[in-house]
């Protein structure tokens, strides 16, 4: 999302923006990664509600957040915006609440433990073998 809404602004000052809004709101799927690391601008707010708008009952949409969706709405910040982009959004949803241990930490002590000398027979891998599909 931080990337997405920088493009965007980019692409607002150097005439690419239709363009840009084009191709978002015509994807068969749109992933918007990593929601609500820090609260919306105006601008952002303005962006995300053509999106979302243009895109409803049009094509899939697939969020992920590290913040429940109750949190949403403090971070889309304007209440009236909010409340229009979430109920395209969550109302027609599936949601997937995923628990469980960070899958970066295995990849982490994977790194460490040759470092240290460990066994790396005996370290964990999130990668998948040569030829495999995730």
């Amino acid at each position: 999302m931080p990337r997405l809404f920088a493009d965007l602004e980019l692409a607002h000052g150097d005439g690419r923006f239709a363009r840009l809004f084009r191709i978002l709101t015509k994807a068969d799927l749109l992933i918007l990664d990593d929601w609500g690391p820090e609260r919306f601008t105006a601008s952002q707010r303005r962006d995300l509600m053509e999106i979302v708008e243009d895109r409803y009952g049009a094509g899939s949409t697939l969020i992920t957040s590290q913040l429940p969706v109750e949190a949403w709405h403090e971070v889309i910040g304007e209440p009236t915006f909010a409340d229009a982009i979430l109920d395209r959004i969550v109302h027609n949803a599936y949601r997937f609440a995923l628990e469980g241990p960070s899958m970066r930490k295995p990849e982490a002590a994977e790194a460490i433990a040759p470092a240290n000398g460990a066994d790396s027979a005996n370290a964990l891998s999130t990668k998948p073998t040569k030829g495999t599909r995730k």
